[in-house]
């Protein structure tokens, strides 16, 4: 049987495209929101807790004396809206050419972004000043006597144990709960490098049977549960060194405006008429409690 082939063949030739979108390698939304408080606002500006300060008794000295008077010193704590968005936008004539519908990864890959700017938010609040007072005027700074020097356990030396053991005298000499709050610390990969390498850090010895790695990880130690967020090494960086914040969960307050929200719609102001999904919310942080919020500097070259 003779077989015949036609030099147009070739027409016939199939190109294969993927038909899968993939979300590039990415921290995956917010990482910190579970480890601060959280409220829902409308308006300007929102006061999430008002303060009372301590008192002291006073010991009676004199029979049938006046009876004098203690005032607790008072004061407020305000959260402010910052609005965000991210609109993307795929062309109609791009959209006939795909074998792939991108819009839900489009959503997918904005909403992740709205997690990470939520961190932003937290991350640029721990040790900015906090605005107080009646109607939030008024401004208090982060305290420096909370804050574990660079130098500690060594001379330009990264996130070691000598700092952990320090920032954790200062927590409880401010009264700091361990047993009724749980202790976060915010960890990135240089720091977990440099606390991987002290002995005891990964020796039974010191450790015993506490979960301080579980698959690899460093989950906890001396108390402090350690949360991962790559993002700290930029938002928090200084000059040859990052600020680690450590913090207990009613220490920071999230406050949401408007959730995560997504739209997806077509422009008809725009020719061709694209396809625009669209991602906003309004958020902001604070720090609640000066004394619940710790730093500690780790360097970096």
């Amino acid at each position: 049987v003779e077989v015949l082939m036609s030099v147009n063949l070739p027409n016939w030739y199939a190109r294969q495209y993927s038909t899968n979108i993939q979300l590039k390698l990415q921290a995956m939304g917010s990482l910190l929101r579970p480890y601060v408080t959280e409220g829902s606002y409308t308006g300007d500006q929102a006061s999430p807790v008002d303060f009372m300060g301590s008192v002291e008794m006073q010991d009676v000295t004199q029979r049938f004396a006046p009876m004098g008077r203690v005032d607790a010193a008072t004061d407020r704590r305000w959260v402010f809206p910052i609005d965000s968005d991210l609109p993307q936008m795929i062309d109609k004539f791009d959209k006939l050419r795909l074998l792939t519908d991108p819009e839900s990864k489009m959503v997918e890959n904005g909403v992740l972004a709205a997690g990470r700017r939520m961190d932003k938010h937290i991350l640029n609040n721990f040790f900015a000043d906090a605005k107080t007072g009646v109607s939030g005027a008024a401004t208090t700074s982060f305290t420096s006597a909370n804050e574990v020097d660079v130098a500690v356990g060594g001379a330009n030396s990264r996130l070691n144990v000598e700092k952990l053991l320090s920032v954790k005298e200062l927590m409880r000499a401010k009264h700091v709960d361990f047993e009724r709050e749980q202790i976060y610390c915010i960890l990135t990969a240089k720091d977990e490098s440099a606390l991987m390498r002290e002995a005891e850090i990964t020796s039974r010895e010191f450790n015993g049977d506490a979960p301080v790695m579980q698959d690899g990880r460093l989950v906890r130690f001396l108390g402090i549960n350690f949360i991962y967020c790559e993002l700290a090494e930029s938002v928090l960086a200084g000059t040859n060194e990052v600020t680690i914040p450590v913090w207990v969960k009613s220490g920071m307050h999230l406050g949401m405006w408007n959730e995560i929200t997504s739209d997806i719609s077509q422009r008809k102001d725009i020719q061709g008429l694209p396809w625009q999904a669209y991602i906003y919310m309004t958020a902001g942080a604070t720090r609640i409690d000066e004394d619940k919020v710790y730093a500690i500097e780790s360097y970096r070259s």
